[in-house]
């Protein structure tokens, strides 16, 4: 009953990422600002009370890899720019498109209370806490958002922004857009016209902070929804599984026994519709996804194509990646040897760290297992499982970077894919994030791995001893 009437409460309730409403109006495209009033002094991005101001964008000008040679074609190139080129600059811990949220670790009307949660493994979690979950989950993907639009068509479309093309959808359907957008391919004009090498947030070395950013967003926003502070993402360690593990009616959804590639009957995720799935269709038409609904949720662990995928990773695949010093090399693309990045997300070896593997292993071969909406890359976010997964591929980088405590120099300043140099704002966030920023660890952002914890109390121990 509770959560019916919380239902009812928040059926229009605030996130923090994406196109805020307040900046998909027709005047906010023509003059190219977004800075939204803060609801708490009514004055653009809170300059009345100190939290912030309106400031001109600075994109950086290092050049990109060769991998996408346009120019002006697609609305992601230094971003937001094709949409906006004033924004809210956040000061001291304030944070959000109009400086009214804290940044990540801090909490309290003023943002000065600092705090670290903890995100636990997902079968440590009480009955009453992955009931909750589940629940969460569920009012997230029921609940559409009050602040936030997505965009349904390019800005040449828009008319240069005279005519805006925006969508109202859930909670969790921005999230499940905002990774759509980011890997969709370049629409280069006109029916099937598109470019398929390029990935703001795949392929390249920002496939770690940006998801990261991602996280944390998404678990900032479950916060804001159920007003549950404490809430924190669960990870499924996925080392030496045999099986879909969490593919139960009590968590994700157990497989439907009437048709293997469905969701039982008995878990709520069964009722849910998919969108953002139909890259083919939408490369056809030469258009952007309209945020529609594309039928249920599909999934089929373990059937998936055993040529490109044998197993799950392994501990043993999780500690050679470890131990690779290099967090990218070469061309900082799916080429990459010997690259911490690259074998984690999947298309280096895992054995031998050889870059354009035939196999796909580590973060992709969970992907492609799962052998239903997970297994693509536009559309993976549908399924829940994307995050229980992504939490635990964000604690290998975590456990990365503490064990090799790599210089902010690491993180390549020019010459990656395009949308991967270190000081490109993420595609596509809005409050803008600087992929740098994000090349730190999880303590300095206010969160912990239980593991890690545990290995840290056990070290400790042994040296103590």
């Amino acid at each position: 009953m509770w959560l019916l009437v919380i239902h009812f409460m928040l059926y229009f309730v605030s996130s923090y990422q994406q196109f805020p409403r307040l900046c998909a109006t027709r005047e906010a495209l023509l003059t190219k600002e977004c800075c939204p009033p803060w609801e708490g002094d009514g004055s653009p991005c809170g300059t009345s009370s100190g939290r912030g101001f309106c400031q001109d964008v600075e994109v950086p000008d290092q050049p990109d890899g060769p991998q996408y040679p346009f120019s002006g074609l697609d609305d992601r190139e230094k971003w937001p720019l094709v949409f906006y080129n004033r924004t809210c600059q956040c000061a001291g811990n304030f944070m959000g498109f109009n400086c009214g949220d804290c940044k990540f670790g801090f909490f309290g009307q003023n943002c000065n209370e600092r705090r670290e949660s903890v995100r636990r493994n997902i079968f440590h979690l009480s009955r009453a806490e992955r009931i909750r979950l589940v629940s969460y989950l569920n009012l997230a993907k029921q609940t559409v958002s009050r602040d936030y639009v997505v965009v349904t068509g390019t800005y040449r479309e828009m008319e240069n922004g005279s005519n805006p093309l925006f969508a109202d959808v859930s909670v969790y359907d921005v999230f499940v857009w905002m990774h759509y957008y980011v890997s969709r391919n370049a629409l280069l004009g006109g029916p099937g016209n598109v470019w398929t090498n390029v990935d703001f947030g795949h392929w390249a070395p920002a496939f770690l902070p940006w998801h990261r950013v991602y996280l944390l967003h998404w678990e900032h926003e479950i916060r804001k929804l159920t007003g549950d502070m404490s809430f924190t993402i669960p990870y499924w360690d996925w080392r030496d599984a045999q099986e879909c593990e969490v593919c139960t009616d009590e968590l994700m959804g157990a497989r439907n026994l009437q048709d293997p590639n469905l969701l039982s009957p008995g878990s709520v995720f069964s009722s849910w519709k998919v969108n953002t799935l139909k890259a083919e269709d939408y490369n056809n038409r030469g258009v952007l996804c309209d945020a529609k609904e594309e039928g249920p949720l599909r999934r089929n662990p373990g059937n998936h194509n055993r040529a490109l995928v044998q197993r799950l990773p392994t501990s043993a695949d999780v500690e050679f990646t470890l131990n690779l010093p290099n967090y990218d090399t070469g061309a900082m693309d799916r080429s990459a040897n010997m690259s911490f990045r690259n074998t984690l997300e999947g298309f280096g070896d895992p054995q031998t760290g050889l870059g354009n593997s035939s196999r796909l292993g580590m973060h992709a071969a969970l992907h492609v297992f799962m052998n239903g909406s997970m297994s693509s890359v536009q559309g993976s976010a549908n399924d829940p499982i994307f995050l229980l997964h992504h939490a635990f591929v964000d604690s290998i980088y975590e456990q990365w970077l503490r064990r090799h405590t790599p210089s902010p120099s690491q993180y390549p300043e020019s010459n990656a894919p395009i949308g991967h140099n270190s000081e490109y704002h993420m595609v596509p966030f809005l409050p803008l994030h600087r992929n740098r920023e994000y090349f730190i660890s999880s303590k300095d952002l206010g969160y912990e791995y239980s593991y890690l914890l545990d290995f840290l109390t056990f070290k400790n121990k042994k040296t103590n001893y």
